[in-house]
């Protein structure tokens, strides 16, 4: 059954997060570092973090004249490191060839370094009221109910995915990116993985998991994502050293954070090769641009 889209954006109205980057004096730039910064991380680890980066660098030609170093250090223990990286290289092509506003258009944003699908349409949608299908985990998981009748949303599929979510989307640009960030909302808040709160959602009547019984996902299993031990861990550990100081540090500085010898080096020669640390000639270990 389709979404009612009214009936949600009423609900998101009323019920939605009065979160910074959706509030309309947000630039396009602050929805971009909203987005990137978002990825695989909660809202309330990356709100402060935010606020920190658009006080210091309000336009991409801030950040794109930041040392790669410095943006690392700022963004601190938002995890994924790499984002960062990606989010300077694309603020270095917005402040040279877009002057200094960010596009908004799907494919031009598609051209910055480091932007995929979702943060293309989304930057669309959020900043500039455009109809685009933005698809998250959330979404995902809406539509396989709602629409489908499943309990969870199975493998990714983009063309699926995309074509799910562009059927549902209303024709006007405006009222089909104030649906899309209900839909996101929705997911988040009411039809969450482990516990759907069935009885509060806006669309309930119209779901399709509810006419069918609820039945239990029966989609192949999803891996389980674990951090303890990890090379995640590690990484992240190596790089707590070298954001807690504006020197290289030696080696033996580094070989302190984790007893495993064979898995300490493994990741910090993976932090070399992604570009999140450099060695000095003399053989210690920086920061990029630091040393």
């Amino acid at each position: 059954m389709p979404i009612d889209a009214d009936t949600l954006i009423d609900w998101f109205d009323t019920t939605g997060r009065d979160l910074p980057w959706r509030r309309q004096d947000c630039t396009a730039w602050g929805v971009l570092v909203s987005e990137i910064m978002l990825q695989q991380t909660p809202v309330a680890r990356v709100q402060p973090i935010w606020e920190q980066w658009l006080s210091r660098w309000p336009a991409p030609s801030a950040l794109a004249a930041t040392s790669q170093g410095e943006v690392l250090r700022a963004w601190g223990k938002l995890g994924y490191p790499r984002r960062a990286l990606r989010l300077h290289a694309a603020a270095e092509v917005i402040a040279r060839e877009h002057d200094d506003v960010v596009p908004g258009d799907v494919d031009t944003l598609l051209a910055l370094p480091g932007i995929g699908a979702y943060t293309a349409r989304a930057v669309a949608a959020f900043a500039y009221g455009k109809r685009a299908p933005v698809v998250d985990t959330n979404v995902r998981r809406v539509v396989a109910r709602a629409v489908h009748g499943a309990g969870d949303a199975g493998p990714p599929s983009t063309t699926r995915d995309m074509a799910d979510v562009e059927a549902l989307l209303p024709v006007a640009d405006a009222h089909a990116a104030r649906f899309s960030a209900a839909l996101m909302e929705l997911g988040a808040l009411v039809c969450t993985a482990r516990s759907p709160s069935c009885a509060g959602c806006p669309v309930a009547a119209d779901c399709a998991w509810q006419h069918a019984g609820r039945p239990a996902y029966a989609g192949p299993a999803k891996p389980v994502q674990k951090f303890a031990g990890t090379d995640r861990q590690v990484r992240g550990l190596l790089l707590d050293v070298l954001r807690g100081t504006s020197e290289p540090v030696e080696k033996a500085r580094l070989d302190l954070v984790w007893a495993q010898a064979g898995q300490r080096d493994r990741c910090l020669d993976s932090l070399l090769v992604d570009g999140l640390v450099e060695q000095t000639d003399d053989g210690r270990f920086a920061l990029p641009g630091e040393n």
